[in-house]
């Protein structure tokens, strides 16, 4: 009979079958897993004989045949590889004998393969996304999530095999994790990889950035979010284009944080960032400002205009800046300007004002305490400016017009002109409008310059030019000089300066007047050339600039000439005398005295005016010798002609008792008689025989006469008297002075007179000098002469007196000057931006004035032309163009010639002077 039993066990289950033909089953049957791809089957050989093993592996998810084969009898093990991890197999082993057999079948799992590539990461800051490959090899997938900050298991799972991830959701944000994988596959656990990961944090909420307490600090606040996170990194950014400044790390519980010493006026932002492992979330402050400075190094100047101030200051941070211009506490203009502009000019203000100037610097919505400065505006200059001496020789009035706009007052500097000496300063107020300048030197020019006045600036200076009125001459005197025929002024100059004396001789029987002009050094002058026997009226004026002041007339007379060709004749009665004579010009009356020839005792004066030639004189004794001196009178003046002889007449005789007369002319190279005319005079002997008109109508100049007379009177025949008679030589004519274009050499000419002389008698005055007279014995034949190593740029004056004996015959004086030097060492110099100082030397005495001329280089408009004194050697001029080039002569003047220096071109300012 056939038994049959069966039993399981864990994992294999065997079932035999007994026969008693057939083969017995494998005993001991096992199939384990060497590896996670094969399983070893093992097994001890059943009773009873048999043919061989047959193995069929089955997989017990699928119930798919993997493997069927047969083996020898004597085979009690197999390794099946290949196989699929994690999976279970079912195995049945059958014995074969002949057509029988007996089969035990057993189950096992292959080991489970370990997911390779797992990865953790943040889906959200609530969730982790976990992934894997490889999790076919396991039947079953075990997850175990960790929070490491609570050491806690936050979720534990299994999944079937094919899973390959998974998302945790519900997470804690910022907060790390640990995940860790196991794989099961039957009765088999292999551990697999762990991976760690965070989740997101989140990130702050309400983030602020505003003003702290303590001065240029910013605090940041904010809300702090859920979850967690391992700190907060604070960003502090700077400016529009948020430029990080400043990083600081609080912790992840903190909620605010303060940020100390940050640049006044600056703009700032702040990032606050929460960081969680490898991941951070941000948020972003809206932008604050600290408090600005004000901005400093603040100037408000002037730049030398009185319409205009510019404001300058250094840069300040902030967003801009707010100008306040302020003139007597009212704000006039206000002005918001954008940051990096430094400076703002204003315009049209007013001029001499005392302007307010603010600055504030802008940042966000505040602005600092401001910056205040104060400065004028240049004050216009006064106009008008007048100087005048008002006829006082002391004080000078200045008087001008207020200016238009604002000043504090005015200010001014004297100069004397000529020396350029500062003689006072002059302050007054703003409401002032003239003041006077007492104890000044009479006579000198003087300037003032003014100015106006506002803070500490002064307006461009305006001047004014007088002279103080100069005093008259004292001690004025006119005294006769007899040779040559002049008078001789003399002076005091009081004082005070003087630019020259005007000296005006006139009188009132001439129509023509001398007028001549000296130098402020010279206290004489002497006229020459003057008619004779003239009263003369003399008034010296002083000039100064162009005032006059005069002295009072003196008056002197020239000495008179003495009469010529003075004749005695008998007058038509025994009785009477009739004297005649040629009047030589000037003089009163004349005073014809009569003496007795023997005697000399004038037994007569008879005084005739000017005009009469001839006077009869009666009540004499016939017959008797007269002598006739006639004296020329001027005012005090007197002079006497030559003395005339004279018969008064007899009674008449028979004619038979005439004798012949002779009379004879002995020309000059001859001392006899050697032409004779006889005459007679056809009264009868014993009268007397007149030959005067026979001796007068045979004289001519400059001739000696011999003149023998004979006569009887009273019947008695007397002795022959000789007379000598020397006549006046002829004085010579169209005498000229002339200049050869020389400055030391002057040429005189004449034309020869009628007549004969000794000789000539030249000489030379100086009339600049009043001294020098050079004198020169010429010829008789001559008839020019030249004058040399004369005195440049002097005025000469000469006369020529053809001389015969005793008596003398003068031409009239002509005047000429010799030419002038040229000044020397010529200089300019500039010492305002205004005015130019002219100085030269001269070489000698120098000339009679200096003529400086000026002009604009650049368009050659005249600018100056001034007429100076001899003893100038500086002049300065004014009121010009600043910084404008300007050439510039003088010339020496004498008379009518003048010698100039070569141009010379210097500029208002600092520069040097170059040749024109």
């Amino acid at each position: 009979e056939q038994l049959a039993s069966s039993g399981c066990g864990r994992g294999s289950q065997q079932c035999l079958s007994m026969s008693h033909a057939g083969p017995s089953a494998v005993l001991n049957l096992t199939l384990s897993s060497s590896s996670s791809s094969s399983l070893r089957a093992a097994w001890a050989h059943g009773h009873g004989q048999r043919d061989g093993y047959s193995l069929a592996l089955w997989h017990s998810h699928s119930q798919s045949l993997v493997r069927n084969l047969s083996l020898l009898p004597s085979t009690s093990s197999f390794l099946f590889e290949g196989l699929q991890a994690g999976s279970e197999y079912a195995l049945k082993v059958s014995t074969l004998a002949g057509p029988h057999q007996a089969s035990t079948s057993v189950h096992q799992w292959t080991a489970p393969s370990i997911p390779t590539q797992l990865r953790l990461s943040p889906g959200s800051s609530t969730s982790l996304v976990a992934s894997w490959a490889g999790a076919a090899g396991a039947a079953w997938l075990h997850l175990e999530l960790h929070n490491l900050l609570t050491q806690k298991v936050s979720m534990s799972l299994s999944a079937r095999r094919g899973l390959s991830s998974y998302t945790f959701q519900h997470l804690h944000p910022g907060t790390h994790y640990w995940l860790g994988l196991s794989a099961t596959a039957g009765p088999y656990t292999a551990l697999g990889p762990n991976a760690t990961a965070w989740t997101y944090p989140l990130s702050p909420d309400n983030v602020t950035l505003s003003s702290a307490e303590e001065q240029n600090s910013l605090e940041a606040r904010w809300s702090v979010p859920g979850g967690h996170r391992d700190f907060y990194l604070v960003t502090l950014q700077e400016g529009q284009d948020s430029a990080p400044t400043r990083n600081i790390s609080v912790g992840g519980d903190n909620d605010h944080v303060t940020f100390h010493g940050l640049s006044p006026g600056q703009q700032y932002s702040v990032q606050v960032v929460a960081v969680a492992g490898p991941y951070r979330a941000s948020a972003q402050s809206s932008a604050a400002w600290t408090e600005p400075r004000a901005p400093s190094a603040v100037s408000l100047s002037s730049q030398g205009s009185p319409h205009s101030l510019l404001a300058s200051w250094e840069e300040a941070s902030g967003e801009g800046y707010l100008l306040v211009l302020s003139l007597a506490e009212q704000p006039v203009q206000n002005s918001s300007l954008p940051r990096g502009v430094r400076s703002f000019t204003y315009e049209d203000l007013h001029p001499g004002s005392l302007y307010t100037f603010e600055v504030s610097t802008v940042a966000g919505p505040y602005t600092s305490s401001p910056q205040r400065i104060s400065n004028w505006t240049y004050p216009l200059p006064p106009e008008q400016l007048t100087l005048s001496n008002g006829g006082h020789s002391t004080s000078l009035q200045a008087s001008w017009r207020a200016a238009s706009s604002g000043s504090t007052g005015y200010t001014g500097t004297l100069w004397e002109t000529k020396s350029q000496e500062q003689v006072r300063n002059v302050t007054v107020g703003s409401d002032w409008t003239n003041v006077t300048l007492e104890n000044l030197v009479p006579g000198r020019q003087y300037t003032l310059e003014m100015a106006a006045m506002a803070g500490p600036y002064r307006s461009p200076v305006r001047s004014a030019t007088d002279w103080t009125y100069p005093l008259a001459p004292s001690g004025v005197t006119l005294t006769n000089t007899r040779r040559p025929m002049g008078l001789s002024a003399f002076w005091d100059k009081a004082a005070g300066d003087v630019d020259q004396f005007h000296l005006q001789l006139y009188s009132k029987s001439h129509a023509a007047q001398r007028n001549t002009s000296v130098g402020p050094n010279t206290h004489n002058f002497t006229f020459l050339g003057l008619s004779p026997g003239t009263q003369y009226f003399l008034k010296v004026t002083v000039l100064a600039g162009p005032y006059r002041s005069s002295s009072h007339f003196a008056t002197e007379w020239t000495y008179p000439l003495s009469l010529a060709n003075v004749s005695v004749q008998p007058g038509r009665e025994p009785q009477e005398l009739h004297v005649s004579w040629v009047e030589s010009g000037g003089g009163r009356d004349h005073l014809v005295q009569l003496s007795v020839a023997e005697s000399l005792s004038i037994i007569r004066n008879v005084s005739v005016p000017r005009g009469v030639t001839q006077l009869a004189l009666g009540g004499l004794v016939p017959g008797s010798r007269y002598r006739v001196e006639i004296i020329s009178q001027a005012g005090p003046h007197r002079i006497s002609s030559q003395t005339a002889i004279g018969y008064t007449g007899t009674a008449q005789l028979p004619c038979s008792h005439l004798p012949w007369a002779s009379c004879g002319c002995l020309q000059p190279s001859s001392s006899q008689l050697n032409s004779h005319t006889r005459v007679s005079s056809g009264q009868p002997r014993g009268a007397p025989v007149t030959l005067w008109p026979v001796v007068t109508s045979c004289l001519s100049p400059s001739l000696c006469m011999k003149m023998a007379a004979c006569s009887e009177v009273y019947f008695f025949l007397s002795d022959s008297c000789v007379l000598f008679f020397l006549t006046v030589p002829a004085a010579p004519t169209n005498l000229s002075l002339t200049n050869p274009g020389s400055s030391s050499e002057l040429y005189t000419s004449w034309n020869e007179p009628p007549g004969r002389r000794d000789h000539y008698h030249v000489i030379l005055y100086s009339l600049s000098t009043q001294s020098g007279i050079q004198v020169q014995t010429l010829s008789p034949e001559a008839l020019n002469t030249t004058w040399t190593q004369l005195e440049a740029g002097s005025k000469f004056a000469v006369q020529v007196t053809a001389v015969k004996g005793s008596l003398e015959a003068s031409s009239i004086n002509v005047t000429q000057w010799t030419y002038p030097l040229a000044p020397v060492n010529l200089t300019l110099s500039s010492p305002s931006a205004s005015a130019l100082v002219v100085s030269w030397a001269v070489l000698g005495r120098g000339a009679e004035g200096f003529v400086v001329d000026a002009h604009d280089t650049g368009s050659g408009t005249p600018v100056g032309h001034t007429l100076l004194g001899g003893h100038a050697r500086s002049h300065i001029l004014r009121s010009l163009s600043p910084g404008t080039r300007y050439t510039v002569a003088v010339r020496a003047t004498a008379g009518p010639f003048h010698a100039s220096t070569p141009n010379l071109t210097h500029c208002t300012g600092e520069c040097d002077a170059l040749p024109a």
